[in-house]
């Protein structure tokens, strides 16, 4: 279905995006898009060993321990 989509089908679907949505609009959008991936892949890799370390780190400062 998709085999036959070649370099100038997608060249004229991104010009047609560009004159709908704008150029700020579609850039933003990507913004967004990037920064949400960038939050799913954060929440599957779980708490980061930097993370933990910066929390261990305040803990020692105020004396909490959880």
């Amino acid at each position: 279905m998709f085999g036959s989509i070649g370099l100038p089908e997608i060249i004229l679907i991104l010009v047609v995006a560009i004159l709908i949505f704008g150029v700020g609009r579609i850039s933003k959008i990507g913004g967004e898009l990037g920064s949400g991936i960038r939050a799913f892949k954060e929440g599957l890799a779980g708490d980061k060993p930097s993370e933990k370390k910066e929390e261990s780190d305040d803990n020692q400062k105020t004396g909490r321990t959880e």
